[in-house]
């Protein structure tokens, strides 16, 4: 008796958001080493550490602006320090390392196009080796629902059903 792959036979389509990971390191930044005792910023003190900062060391990566203390500061401040990251950096943000990749995500699977999945079934691939954030799957349900016939999440061997096209 021959053993016949259905998986392999099928029209199923695969849709791996590590296929889209960004390749370039994920690093937080925290704020609060420019403020007074992490917590109060002194805006002459905040401008003068900021120019002494190393900023070539964020080059082509993808840096998060956050605070980790509970400091209150004006709007300007994180802005301030993008204005700074931004020429070395490949992607900023404000927020965690989790806020980049949701944001990152976003933009990316925003320009795919998504043709090769029109009315065919498809498995939002799952267990991922790399942190792609839950967001990142809702996202590319968003985009994948438009023109898929269904669409599962998994691995082929054990998919769980999320949507089907009403016809």
């Amino acid at each position: 008796m021959e053993i016949v792959n259905k998986v392999a036979q099928s029209k199923l389509e695969v849709f791996d958001l590590e296929d889209y990971f960004p390749k370039a390191s994920v690093v937080e930044m925290d704020i609060s080493i420019w403020l007074e005792e992490g917590f109060i910023l002194k805006e002459k003190d905040f401008r003068t550490k900021l120019s002494q900062h190393n900023w070539e060391q964020y080059q082509n990566k993808f840096v998060a602006i956050t605070c980790t203390t509970e400091a209150i500061l004006p709007a300007w401040a994180k802005i301030l320090v993008a204005s700074y990251v931004i020429p070395y950096a490949s992607f900023v943000c404000e927020g965690t390392s989790k806020d980049i990749l949701v944001q990152y995500y976003q933009d990316k699977l925003a320009t795919l196009d998504y043709t090769l999945y029109q009315d065919k079934p498809v498995i939002l691939k799952g267990c991922s080796k790399k942190a792609v954030p839950n967001e990142a799957y809702i996202i590319a349900l968003q985009h994948l629902q438009k023109v898929a016939k269904s669409i599962m999440y998994g691995e082929a061997c054990s998919a769980v059903p999320l949507y089907k096209k009403v016809v």
